[in-house]
């Protein structure tokens, strides 16, 4: 029965998924010749998500979950707990006025120096390729509509755009 308990999350995450799959499929679907559609790429991640629950769920069925040895907690530092919670609640409500582009750039650019990133130019090198490389993959290959910006930084993310060919 304590080995089952261990199987409640993944399986309520597993349904989770199952329902939002589900309405995944339901998305608005404009089908454009040799492009996916908006519903694959959520789909593709509801799929993986399904697949680790039900592999989570035979790991506890077959009662290797408690065999293994604890592993030690790294000490908890509250104040990075809690800047790591701004940055992420955050994120989604400076999207639309900021942009995907500059929004990202600002998020990663705080998220790796609160987990301890000193150096400056490996620090803006990575911000600024992993920033380019989500904008390509979000845009050119997944055809997500991002957040542009409001006013001036709308005129700055197409400029980008441009200046990235992305479109």
């Amino acid at each position: 029965m304590r080995s089952l308990r261990g199987a409640i999350g993944p399986a309520l995450i597993f349904l989770a998924g199952a329902g939002l799959f589900a309405a995944a499929g339901r998305l608005p679907v404009v089908p454009v010749p040799g492009q996916l559609g908006p519903d694959f790429w959520p789909r593709l991640i509801l799929i993986g998500l399904m697949a680790s629950c039900v592999l989570k769920i035979l790991e506890v069925a077959r009662g290797r979950e408690g065999r293994r040895e604890p592993t030690a907690l790294l000490p908890l530092s509250r104040p990075k707990l809690a800047g790591g919670m701004a940055l992420v609640l955050g994120y989604p409500a400076l999207a639309p006025l900021l942009g995907f582009p500059l929004t990202t750039f600002f998020f990663l650019l705080a998220f790796m120096r609160l987990a301890g990133m000193r150096r400056p130019l490996p620090l803006l090198a990575t911000t600024l390729l992993g920033t380019v490389a989500l904008l390509y993959v979000f845009v050119k290959v997944v055809y997500l509509p991002l957040p542009k910006g409001a006013g001036v930084m709308e005129d700055f993310t197409i400029f980008l755009y441009r200046l990235l060919r992305i479109f």
